[in-house]
């Protein structure tokens, strides 16, 4: 009798399972399927993405080639095409490339316009605030005081990675400005503040020296020039050594970067 017990009692759990895993079966199916979607997807990103960086790569480097032989109207063109639909790094790159040509040209204006895209294309605050900078630097001569102090204030602060630079064109702004007095204090401060270079404190120095002899009136030109003059060569595009130092803004540079960094 118990026999017969338990093998009733067998037949109803079965029953129940072979119910449970008819209920349960659509969903556990529909979620293997999307896992395996969701796999097929994230695989079908990534080979895209990694072949856009290679293109990407590659017509960089060709507007980098064109500059080197002197046609600046192919490597500008090449640049247009990479900074409209490029990667986010190589995409700000080519923008500050374009600047750089407009601004060798004299049409500050226009490269401070392609430094601005830049920035807003920049995957990263390295970026964004070297193509900020360069716009700031562009326009020293020609903007009015209170858009150059906007700009460059915002580039200011123990964060930021040009902070030494933007403080240096700041001061210049406000020696451009009229602002003798308070351009002279901010370049003391500057010379005795942790991580600035050699070549900064000497040019603050000799900045102070000036306007103490009371010539500042002609250094505003000083600051306009230093922006016209084409930037170091680098062969990264990496965070800079220390917050504030004075190495140049690397999206400025004249060098291919790592497709890695700019896969963003």
């Amino acid at each position: 009798m118990s026999d017969f017990i338990e093998e009733v009692e067998g037949q109803l759990r079965s029953e129940r399972y072979r119910e449970l895993a008819l209920r349960f079966l659509p969903w556990f199916a529909a979620a293997l399927v999307a896992v395996v979607v969701g796999w097929v997807g994230v695989w079908a990103y990534h080979s895209w993405r990694d072949r856009n960086i290679g293109r990407a790569s590659i017509a960089y480097d060709k507007g980098l080639t064109e500059l080197s032989q002197g046609d600046q109207t192919g490597a500008f063109t090449d640049f247009a095409a990479l900074g409209a639909s490029g990667p986010a790094g190589y995409r700000s790159l080519a923008l500050m490339q374009q600047g750089n040509i407009r601004l060798g040209a004299n049409k500050y204006e226009e490269a401070a316009g392609f430094y601005d895209r830049a920035a807003k294309a920049a995957p990263n605050s390295i970026f964004h605030d070297a193509a900020e900078l360069r716009a700031a630097l562009a326009l020293l001569d020609t903007a009015p005081y209170p858009q150059l102090s906007t700009r460059l204030t915002a580039l200011i602060g123990p964060k930021k990675p040009f902070d030494l630079q933007a403080r240096e064109a700041l001061a210049m702004a406000k020696l451009s400005a009229g602002k003798v007095a308070e351009a002279r204090g901010d370049l003391n401060a500057l010379t005795l503040m942790l991580g600035v270079s050699p070549s900064m404190t000497e040019r603050a120095k000799a900045t102070i020296a000036i306007i103490d002899a009371g010539e500042a009136g002609w250094l505003s030109k000083v600051a306009h020039t230093a922006a016209t003059l084409p930037p170091p060569s680098q062969t990264s595009v990496g965070p800079p050594q220390s917050t504030g130092g004075a190495a140049a803004p690397p999206a400025a540079a004249g060098s291919q970067a790592a497709p890695g960094t700019l896969a963003q």
